[in-house]
C-alpha cells in the first residue's frame, strides 16, 4: 500500500542506515511517502542508494555514506545531516551484517568473526545513536527504531554471534529508552525470515517451508517490517523501550 500523498511526517527528517536495499529501502519509501525528508544511509553500495533516492516520492532526500562500524564515518554523517537539515526526527538503525557459521561449529566461529558481527550489529547502532542524539533532541516527537531479529529470542540464526548481537541490541534498546526519555522514544522491531538479499543463501522453497511453520503461514516481506517501523514512529507515541515482533507469529 502506497503512502504517497499522506503528509503525516511533512517537515520531518529521517535517517535510515542500510537503506540501499531490503528493509531499509522499504522503510525509506514509507517515510518519504509520509512526507519526511529521508537520508538513505549506505556503506558500500552508493549507486544502489542513489537509485533509492531517485525512487522516493517528494523532495529533499539524500544518499549518505554511514559505515556504522566506523565511528569517524558516523560522526561525519551526523555533521552532514546537521549542516543540511539542522534537525533529525527519526533514526532507523537498519545497518547490519553477518557471517554464517553453523551453531555447533564453535571452532569455526573465530574471534575475528565474533568481534566483527558484534561490532557491526551491536556497537554500530550504539555509535549511530550516540552521534545523532543532539540532532534527535532538536526533533519533534523523535524516535529511534532498531531493526533486530527473532534470533535474539530463539538463539537460532546465521551464527551464535549474530544471535548474541541482536539480543544485545534489544537490551540496548531498553537501556536507551530509559536514558533518552522523555525527548526520544526507542524501539526494536524483530523480524524473522524476511524475503531480502540478507537471506539470499536460502532458496525460495526453504523460505516457504519456514513460513509454513509460522502461525500466520506466510513469508515476511520488507514492507511488513517497514510498516512496523512506521507504527512505532507514528502510532506508539505513548510507548518506548518495547520490542515489536514482525515474524508471522514465530515467537509463539
Amino acid at each position: 500500500m502506497s503512502e504517497t500523498g499522506n503528509t503525516g511526517l511533512k517537515g520531518r527528517v529521517a535517517v535510515v542506515t542500510g537503506a540501499s536495499s531490503g528493509i531499509g529501502r522499504a522503510t525509506a519509501i514509507r517515510l518519504a511517502g509520509l512526507g519526511a525528508s529521508v537520508v538513505v544511509g549506505y556503506n558500500s553500495r552508493r549507486e544502489a542508494a542513489e537509485e533509492v533516492v531517485r525512487s522516493l516520492p517528494g523532495e529533499g532526500h539524500a544518499a549518505l555514506r554511514i559505515a556504522i562500524d566506523d565511528t569517524a564515518c558516523v560522526a561525519d554523517a551526523a555533521r552532514a545531516v546537521e549542516e543540511r537539515f539542522g534537525r533529525l526526527d527519526v533514526l532507523v538503525n537498519n545497518g547490519g551484517a553477518t557471517e554464517p557459521v553453523p551453531a555447533n561449529d564453535l571452532d569455526g566461529l573465530t574471534d575475528d568473526i565474533f568481534d566483527r558481527v558484534l561490532r557491526v550489529n551491536l556497537r554500530g547502532p550504539f555509535a549511530v545513536v550516540r552521534a545523532f542524539r543532539p540532532l534527535l533532541e532538536r526533533g519533534t516527537n523523535a524516535a529511534v527504531v532498531n531493526v533486530s531479529s527473532i534470533a535474539a529470542r530463539t538463539g537460532m540464526g546465521s551464527s551464535l554471534a549474530y544471535c548474541a548481537a541482536k539480543g544485545g541490541l534489544d537490551t540496548l534498546t531498553v537501556g536507551l529508552a530509559k536514558v533518552l526519555a522523555p525527548k526520544i522514544r526507542v524501539f526494536s522491531v524483530s523480524p524473522a525470515g524476511v524475503d531480502t538479499d540478507f537471506v539470499a543463501g536460502r532458496t525460495r522453497q526453504q523460505l516457504e517451508a519456514m513460513a509454513a511453520k509460522m502461525p500466520l503461514g506466510k513469508i515476511t516481506s520488507p514492507d511488513d517490517v517497514a510498516q512496523a517501523v512506521i507504527a512505532c514512529i507514528t502510532l506508539l507515541t505513548s510507548s518506548t523501550g518495547i520490542i515489536v515482533p514482525v515474524d508471522e507469529g514465530r515467537h509463539l
